[in-house]
């Protein structure tokens, strides 16, 4: 039997503290604004130390921002498993073609209500979107390794996957203003798609030349 030492139980517990603090700083920063709320307030509405709280979130922002983590090896993990007769371009549009199709609030295009409130504390915060790069360029070194493990000379990895990277960044930006300014999901699918076709048809004009396509 399991005792509350064990490296389960233990990873388990961390897990539901990890959520509990974001939860909770998630529902205090929407209620009252992020600047207006403190770390201090946090982890106190969270019945922890400031220790513990920091243990666990290295800023006050990644209380908002770790959800983000979950998608940081996404590009890497559609590369690496693309079909064969893929391009990596081609890869990464087709599923960011699906994730609109499915309205996944990743892409933006969620008129969700607690999602939309989510949208708008990020991008109305500026140390928020400031700390976005932090998670944007682990997911570029993600996606660049999964390259060079094709074959493709760093440099030329690295490009690609910060256009790339870049590109779903951006496209997500548009997606939101679109939400932002009273859009449904519904109603904005239409020119989230053309957007998307824009832009991952600019990036393969020019990686399509250097990246490889998957062997049969």
């Amino acid at each position: 039997m399991e005792t509350t030492n064990t490296p389960g139980l233990r990873e388990s517990k961390k897990l539901r503290t990890r959520r509990h603090l974001a939860a909770t700083a998630l529902e205090l920063f929407l209620e009252r604004g992020f600047d207006a709320v403190s770390v201090a307030d946090v982890a106190a509405a969270a019945e922890v130390s400031k220790p513990t709280l920091f243990r666990y979130f290295p800023t006050k922002e990644d209380l908002v921002l770790d959800r983000f983590a979950d998608h940081q090896d996404e590009a890497a993990r559609v590369v690496r498993e693309r079909p064969a007769g893929l391009t990596p371009v081609g890869a990464v549009h087709a599923h960011y073609t699906a994730a609109l199709a499915a309205h996944d609030p990743a892409t933006g295009l969620s008129d969700l209500p607690d999602i939309v409130d989510f949208m708008r504390l990020l991008y109305g915060t500026g140390s928020l979107r400031a700390r976005v790069a932090h998670y944007t360029e682990r997911e570029v070194e993600l996606l660049a390794e999964a390259l060079e493990a094709e074959g493709v000379p760093a440099f030329t990895a690295r490009l690609s996957a910060v256009h790339l990277v870049a590109a779903r960044h951006e496209l997500g930006l548009a997606n939101w203003a679109r939400m932002a300014a009273g859009a449904s999901a519904a109603e904005a699918l239409p020119d989230a798609l053309a957007d998307a076709d824009r832009a991952f048809a600019m990036l393969a004009t020019g990686l399509d030349g250097v990246l490889p396509i998957r062997p049969a």
